[in-house]
């Protein structure tokens, strides 16, 4: 932050495989600060390819410091930090913990289609499960449908009238990471009088991968409850 003798901030640039970090450095103090170093550490299925150099900052000045990382599977991930730097006039050392950057696993998932067959198939072969319960505000079924499509970047094999106003809804929804691995969610909800007309049910994930059902029963917790103020 701002009141901290360094200040950091760094610009993410997401392409498939690879994230690159660009980090602007600032030295904030009036003395040299010599063997700064931003040490990063990840979790989830993330290797740094690239670490950062040791750079030493005259007074207030600044520097871009880059770093790539490898991703190699479908998963929320996270990226820590840390600045370490010796004050040339003091010979005191600092260090100063960044936070965290939060990896989304939307990044890295694409609307795929393939045939009820095919879904079935994977469905009674895939191990991993994740069973999220329906807890929203939205009331009506088809449009809390399309907010989990829109919101997981997946797309529904299921056909259905969107004229019909009926009580109960099951969707099969599908997509690919850019890794080529499937996920497959089925959604059963259905719209209770004996509950306000609220709506109620079980939306669940299965995968290969226990990371991508559990980013993708994380990612559907956090958007399901209600629709995205409008712009």
């Amino acid at each position: 932050g701002f009141a901290d003798p360094v200040y950091a901030e760094a610009f993410v640039t997401v392409h498939d495989y690879d994230i690159l970090l660009d980090i602007l450095v600032i030295n904030r103090t009036p003395n040299t600060l010599a063997n700064l170093t931003v040490e990063l550490s990840t979790m989830g299925d993330m290797k740094i390819v690239e670490r950062p150099q040791s750079h030493t900052i005259g007074p207030l000045d600044q520097i871009n410091i880059r770093a790539s990382i490898k991703v190699s599977s479908t998963e929320t991930g996270h990226i820590f930090g840390t600045i370490v730097y010796e004050d040339a006039s003091t010979q005191e050392k600092g260090y100063i913990n960044m936070n965290d950057i939060h990896m989304d696993i939307m990044d890295y998932i694409r609307p795929a289609t393939c045939t009820d067959e095919v879904f079935r198939s994977m469905w009674a072969e895939f191990e991993w499960e994740n069973k999220v319960a329906i807890t929203t505000s939205i009331t009506d079924l088809i449009e809390f449908l399309d907010h989990i499509v829109s919101s997981t970047n997946m797309k529904s094999l299921t056909p259905f009238d969107r004229d019909e106003n009926g009580s109960f809804l099951a969707a099969n929804l599908y997509a690919k990471s850019v890794f080529g691995e499937d996920a497959l969610v089925n959604v059963s909800v259905e719209k209770k009088d004996d509950n306000d007309g609220k709506l109620a049910g079980y939306i669940r994930i299965r995968s290969k991968t226990q990371g991508i059902a559990l980013s993708l029963g994380d990612r559907i917790t956090s958007v399901q409850r209600g629709l995205p103020p409008k712009q």
